[in-house]
């Protein structure tokens, strides 16, 4: 892949000596002014190449709309979807990335149209907003507890969410899953069955890569969270909508669960 541009601010100039004191960069930001933040990406010109795919299949102008971009990282689609117009909500885990992040929406001049938080998915049960379209992108495989992390997610959308995860290759999906028996099980072993691979060790040298699905999996677990896909920009890359003919357990028969494993009351008081 080849790589981006030399950055416009020399090495020696004040803007890059900022650059180098918040760096690593994972982001490579271009700045107003040209300078890019990792030029040298070892993915090249990152998370730009993506977003080039992905941008085309969102709204252009999105004035009046609310978004939720978990795991912020430097900010990148944050700013993407503020320039269009939105008010953006940014969370992550890294104290480290979030001062990037608001440093960087200075350069921009978008202070006004973001806000930054240091929260986990997680924290999400304890967040009452909801928001018109959440980023939901490089984050679930890194989840000890995915399909919590999903349910809660997946209570915040109101129009559309962007989903991304690392997974399996392959592409099949095995649709007669219902009614299964107890003596059934082979059938879990055959190709397009939704599966979640465990990574119980370091992946790509990343402690935190637990979990890799396959297609059908991402499928069903998006369906199973009362999402419905309706589009693809790329192969790991899923557009999700709210589909109110078949919600969530979680929020209908099963509610009681989440609200048990977020540390919500749920019983009703007896006293």
């Amino acid at each position: 892949m080849s790589q981006p541009e030399t950055a416009a601010a020399g090495p020696s100039s004040p803007l890059q000596a900022e650059i180098d004191a918040l760096g690593p960069w994972f982001h490579n930001l271009h700045l107003p002014d040209g300078t890019q933040t990792a030029p040298w990406h070892p993915l090249g010109d990152f998370p730009s190449f993506k977003w080039k795919k992905l941008g085309p299949q969102l709204p252009a102008d999105l004035h009046g709309w609310t978004a939720l971009d978990i795991g912020c990282n430097a900010g990148f689609y944050t700013f993407e979807l503020a320039r269009r117009g939105a008010h953006v909500t940014a969370i992550d885990v890294d104290p480290h990335y979030l001062d990037q992040a608001r440093w960087a929406a200075r350069q921009f001049g978008l202070e006004a149209q973001v806000r930054f938080r240091r929260m986990q998915v997680y924290d999400l049960a304890r967040l009452d907003e909801t928001f018109d379209l959440v980023l939901f992108m490089g984050v679930f495989y890194h989840l000890r507890y995915p399909m919590l992390g999903l349910d809660l997610v997946a209570q915040k959308v109101r129009r559309l969410m962007v989903f991304q995860t690392l997974s399996v290759p392959g592409e099949e999906v095995r649709t007669d899953t219902h009614g299964l028996g107890m003596d059934d099980r082979k059938a879990m072993r055959s190709p397009g069955w939704p599966k979640l691979a465990f990574l119980e060790h370091h992946f790509a040298g990343d402690p935190t890569n637990w979990w890799a699905p396959n297609h059908a999996g991402v499928e069903a677990m998006l369906r199973s969270s009362g999402l419905r896909v309706t589009a693809r920009p790329e192969r790991e890359i899923y557009l999700c909508e709210p589909d109110p003919e078949h919600p969530s357990c979680v929020t209908t028969w099963n509610a009681a669960e989440i609200r048990s494993a977020t540390g919500r009351p749920w019983l009703e008081d007896e006293g």
